[in-house]
């Protein structure tokens, strides 16, 4: 019990000690921390501080080196610095401004302007605003407080530039506002350009289309006036050949064409205005699929005014076969090589001279025949030609008193300016042209010529075109057509005539005077839209259906529609 109680009153006396001890050494514990911590703080504070504003002298603060600077103006406590801060901000901003007007002016393509120098020079004067000795030492190398008044002057000098720097980039962004309008427009008329092309290809096609088709009126008329040959071939028994047709004194037409109805308008214009039709005489030539009908057609509907007509088909002209013809060669030649097996591929594909072969207006005789006057019409001194699609309103027979001076084709020209020169029509980069024709010679045009018959054998035309056919056999000296080879054959033998005689372009062109057409003695419609057609131009049209026989039955019964 003894050795309990001196250990109770030791272990007492022991406990109030420890409980001292123990509270001192907590205080000592916790001012050690704090002192610790205190340290720590400031010597983050010191080793993150910048020793100096030396940066603002490299470059302008932008990003978190401009959040920072805020930070330690504010830690400073100086409101300059912040309104520095503020001032380089503004600058900087203006700078980039500037340097992206002149990138543009530069991808303008205005690099010797004087919007890109200034540009530059702006560029350049505010980013070395800041290397000026009078605010380099004071506001950017200091680390004590700024001096207020360098600072206002600062900062107005900057604002100066900034107001320059405004109203420069206002007076260029409108300048520029519109290069962009222009450059808009410009994409605009290329993109309108390039849609009304193809729409004028695509109308050209369909306006080809529409010339080279059979309209459903012609079609009727056509098969009305073969099945009257048929139900009564008494009545068209072949007639003996008159006299009158190889009478050299009376005024004789060529008129080749499988259009029955646009023959009879041609044959009505020019007898109705004829002082003297029982003097003339047509010469009507077709192919072997319209032959019956035209010949059935002036059976029923007679020439009036006594005015004598023949109707012929090419096939009646013996001498017109390959071995004489070189265009009727080259046709067979291109059937031949249609059949070769090893061909049939590289002719669909390369060779466009016998695609172009294949086509029916540019290789059929019936547009060729012109040049074989001479032998298909030996008796005659002289003869007019009129294509199917003319219309005659005054009396013709003062063409056949025109002294040709040894000519041989009488024909209105055509040219005007550099239009309808030989250039156009004739491949002058091959040497056979190039050295025989002058490519600045006036174009005159076929559809109403008159031709010296004797002349024409004189100086052997109908050769000169054989010729130029077989050298034309590869299509590299002109295309398919029949005016290039005419132009050539009859190269300075062409005697111009008046243009009142001959007025083109009723089958295309829609602003032809008035006055000039119902001054002229014979009016064209070449060109796609035809008086017959759909297509054709309202304002002309009622010249070519005066002249329609709308009194034969069969056009009433086929409705033309005229």
């Amino acid at each position: 019990m003894a050795i309990a109680v001196r250990g109770s009153r030791g272990g007492g006396s022991g406990g109030v000690g420890a409980g001292f001890r123990g509270f001192f050494s907590y205080r000592i514990f916790i001012s050690a921390m704090f002192s610790l911590l205190f340290i720590a703080t400031v010597s983050v504070l010191i080793t993150s501080r910048p020793p100096t504003m030396h940066h603002h002298s490299q470059s302008l603060p932008s990003g978190a080196n401009v959040y920072m600077h805020r930070t330690f103006l504010a830690l400073n406590s100086d409101p300059l610095k912040t309104r520095l801060d503020l001032i380089y901000k503004q600058a900087n901003d203006h700078i980039t401004l500037v340097k992206a007007y002149a990138a543009y002016a530069m991808r303008l393509k205005l690099e010797n302007s004087r919007e890109l120098k200034i540009f530059d020079d702006l560029a350049k004067n505010f980013a070395d605003l800041n290397s000026k000795p009078s605010y380099k030492p004071s506001l950017f190398e200091t680390d004590g407080n700024l001096d207020e008044d360098v600072l206002r002057q600062f900062e107005k000098e900057v604002k100066d530039r900034v107001k320059f720097a405004r109203s420069l980039v206002a007076e260029s962004k409108e300048n520029y506002d519109n290069q962009l309008k222009i450059q808009k427009l410009k994409d605009t008329i290329f993109s309108v350009s390039e849609l009304l092309g193809k729409a004028k290809k695509n109308g050209a096609l369909a306006s080809s289309i529409a010339a080279k088709s059979i309209p459903k009126s012609l079609h009727c008329l056509a098969m009305r006036l073969v099945e009257e040959r048929v139900a009564h071939p008494e009545k068209y028994r072949e007639e003996l050949p008159k006299p009158e047709f190889e009478d050299p004194s009376l005024y004789h037409y060529a008129v080749f064409s499988d259009n029955v109805i646009a023959v009879s308008v041609v044959v009505r214009s020019v007898v109705k205005n004829a002082e003297e039709p029982w003097k003339h005489v047509f010469h009507v030539v077709t192919d072997r699929m319209n032959v019956a009908g035209m010949k059935v057609w002036f059976r029923m509907r007679p020439v009036e005014g006594g005015a004598h007509l023949e109707v012929k088909a090419v096939e009646d002209y013996s001498f017109l076969n390959s071995s004489h013809v070189p265009l009727l060669r080259q046709i067979e030649s291109a059937k031949m090589q249609k059949f070769r097996p090893e061909k049939t591929m590289e002719n669909s594909t390369k060779d466009g001279s016998n695609m172009k072969l294949k086509n029916p207006v540019s290789t059929s005789m019936l547009n060729h025949l012109k040049f074989y006057l001479p032998e298909m019409y030996p008796k005659l001194h002289k003869i007019l030609l009129l294509d199917d699609d003319v219309v005659v309103q005054k009396d013709l027979t003062g063409l056949w008193k025109i002294d040709l001076a040894g000519k041989v084709n009488g024909a209105v020209e055509t040219c005007f300016g550099s239009f309808h020169r030989f250039s156009q029509y004739l491949n002058f980069s091959h040497p056979l042209i190039k050295e025989r024709f002058n490519p600045k010679a006036c174009a005159w045009a076929f559809g109403m010529n008159i031709f010296d018959l004797d002349a024409w054998k004189r100086e052997k035309c109908t050769e000169t075109y054989h010729d130029w056919q077989n050298l034309n056999g590869d299509r590299t000296l002109w295309q398919l057509d029949t005016l290039p080879p005419g132009l050539i054959t009859f190269y300075s033998l062409t005697k111009p005539l008046d243009k009142s005689w001959h007025v083109l372009g009723l089958g295309y062109n829609p602003s032809i005077s008035m006055d000039e057409i119902s001054n002229a003695a014979v009016i064209h419609y070449n060109g796609n839209m035809k008086p017959w057609l759909d297509v054709a131009m309202n304002q002309y049209k009622n010249l070519w259906t005066k002249y329609v026989d709308n009194d034969m039955e069969f056009v009433q019964m086929c409705n033309f529609g005229v």
